[in-house]
């Protein structure tokens, strides 16, 4: 067996890690060949961006961020952005991708990503391609698993940013906001805000009223708390409002969200009257090395991936349940987008220790 494997969307902690664990479970136990795809799906469709993978090569990659085969979030082959007399349109180049899959002489192919991802992915499958998929999001929005890698890892940053705010907020009685990623799911914010001890907490769920976020922050200046800290995902909204864009990728034509954080910002310094702060994380979520749980989902799915291979399970995507990997099909995985329940246990919990919502 010859087997590929591409890392797409955006990148995240874990990606190395899972690529090691589908190396050594074909190499090792099943004695296959692996041959990386660089740059995503693009390395499908691009001449070259094809490197063999051996044990040997991937020594040390278990706990380094990013991915060694390079990612895309642009290079989708069935609607491919091509330069014709000075203009971009979209080409689908699907059978050119089909084509170089045949003639790397690969019998399968693993697809790392986020919910995009698995759905380039499944229209592959459905053309005739043995796919499977490891699913990957710091987002952790798929709902068919539990836990998507680097979601943990993402948390743990965004806590560790906190807890420094914190100590600042406190020293100068100001008000900080936070801004971290969360195009349309509020994960992120609301877990890393409860283990950050954060005060407001505004989630793309929930649509939020500045009046009750303002009285919540004046509240806490009266009863002798002089500063507050404040997490918002890039994709809240205020109450009968829309998200806040910054501007549009003229090559994929997709929204390019950010600047809530300083738009919640002015407000509450306007109706407040306190000094206040704003601080957008940004890609440092994506960046550095997965922490241990990562580390050993990203391996488990690798090496979970590599046995749907050996049973002849395409078209299928990895999964946590619980505490065991399972899988589910790729139409499965990517039918519904995992949100924030506003009444679920994670909210309850946050505004039963006083967490604002902004409700």
């Amino acid at each position: 067996m010859k087997i590929g494997i591409l890392t797409g969307g955006g990148d995240c902690p874990g990606l190395n890690a899972v690529i090691r664990g589908v190396v050594k479970t074909a190499c090792v136990k099943y004695k296959w060949e692996v041959i990386g795809i660089e740059s995503g799906f693009e390395g499908l469709i691009l001449d070259g961006h094809v490197r063999e993978l051996n044990p040997w090569r991937i020594r040390g990659i278990l706990p380094a961020g990013g991915t060694i085969l390079w990612s895309s979030n642009k290079g989708d082959p069935f609607n491919y952005s091509v330069e014709e007399n000075g203009s971009i349109i979209k080409k689908d180049l699907s059978d050119k991708a089909m084509e170089k899959f045949k003639n790397i002489g690969l019998d399968a192919l693993v697809v790392v990503g986020g919910d995009g991802t698995m759905a380039i992915a499944n229209k592959f499958f459905k053309k005739g391609m043995p796919v499977v998929g490891v699913p990957k999001t710091i987002d952790n929005d798929l709902m068919a698993t539990d836990f998507t890698f680097g979601f943990s890892t993402a948390v743990e940053t965004a806590t560790y940013a906190l807890d420094k705010l914190h100590t600042t907020a406190a020293s100068h009685k100001r008000v900080i906001v936070v801004e971290v990623m969360g195009r349309y799911v509020g994960w992120i914010a609301l877990c890393s805000g409860i283990a950050g001890g954060a005060d407001c907490i505004l989630v793309p769920e929930i649509p939020f009223d500045i009046d009750k976020v303002c009285k919540h922050v004046m509240r806490r200046a009266k009863e002798g708390s002089a500063f507050s800290i404040i997490v918002v995902s890039e994709g809240a909204k205020q109450l009968g409002g829309h998200v806040t864009v910054k501007g549009v990728d003229k090559k994929s034509g997709v929204e390019l969200l950010g600047g809530i954080g300083d738009r919640v910002g002015r407000m509450v310094a306007e109706k407040t009257g306190l000094d206040v702060r704003v601080t957008v994380l940004g890609h440092i979520q994506r960046g550095g090395g997965p922490i241990s749980f990562d580390r050993i989902l990203s391996t488990r799915f690798g090496v979970e991936a590599v046995e749907l291979i050996k049973h002849g399970r395409y078209g299928h995507m990895v999964c946590l349940k619980g505490q065991e990997i399972s899988a589910v099909t790729l139409d499965d995985a990517i039918s519904k987008q995992k949100s924030v329940d506003p009444n679920g246990s994670l909210v309850r919990t946050a505004e039963a220790i006083g967490v604002c919502m902004g409700r």
